[in-house]
């Protein structure tokens, strides 16, 4: 059962974090998709932890926190935030906050070493990469998969401005990509597997009939 007060808690503290950021509130774009994202992260998560027997109000906090640290500046332009660096921020950032809220402090370490290795595996404190804090970087990378990512990617590579031999490259470089994506062993629960699996079958499809789409737009096939 989740423990709802201490999500609204961490609801609370997530929203306040962004609306301190200087650069949010100069682009209040990118602060609702940052935090539309972050509600999505939550509720992949909390569908992975009712499959797999994690605690679901651990898991919820985790995704809520998990990308905190773009309430920060990084100073150099094009580096905003530091990519690779804001799991590690958002853990440093996670983990007085978990203390606040009561939690063990075992499940505090897991938690934020969850956070903290969700961009790129690695950490700058000790930890164990423990099927809990994977389920927080699997629950990341299956929101790049989604009906709102293809919408957002082909909006923002300009794909609608491209000519049609650009469109097709395009198309036939995300569907190269999609195919070596389904050999890479990135997910290790079997929730976030079937997922994973069930969201790249969509985006194939997707691609797939966006190709066959452009080429019936330029001629007649037999």
């Amino acid at each position: 059962m989740l423990r709802r007060d201490l999500i609204e808690k961490t609801e609370k503290f997530v929203k306040q974090k962004f609306d301190e950021g200087e650069y949010f509130s100069s682009h209040p774009e990118d602060k609702a998709y940052r935090l539309e994202h972050t509600y999505r992260v939550a509720n992949i998560g909390r569908e992975i932890a009712k499959e797999e027997g994690f605690d679901e109000t651990e898991m919820v906090l985790a995704c809520l926190l998990h990308d905190v640290s773009y309430c920060e500046t990084f100073g150099e332009e094009g580096n905003w935030p530091k990519w690779k660096d804001h799991g590690r921020s958002a853990a440093r950032i996670a983990r007085p906050f978990l203390t606040e809220l009561g939690l063990p402090e075992d499940r505090v370490q897991d938690i934020c070493y969850g956070i903290a290795i969700h961009v790129d595996y690695e950490s700058d404190f000790p930890g164990e990469k423990t099927p809990f804090a994977l389920a927080i970087c699997e629950a990341d990378n299956i929101d790049r998969f989604d009906v709102y990512r293809i919408h957002e990617t082909l909006v923002n590579d300009g794909f609608l401005g491209m000519s049609f031999d650009e469109k097709m490259a395009y198309v036939e470089k995300r569907l190269a990509r999609l195919n070596e994506l389904e050999d890479v062993p990135i997910m290790v629960s079997g929730a976030s597997k079937r997922m994973w699996k069930t969201r790249l079958v969509f985006y194939r499809e997707f691609y797939q009939k966006l190709a066959d789409q452009l080429r019936s737009s330029t001629e007649v096939f037999d």
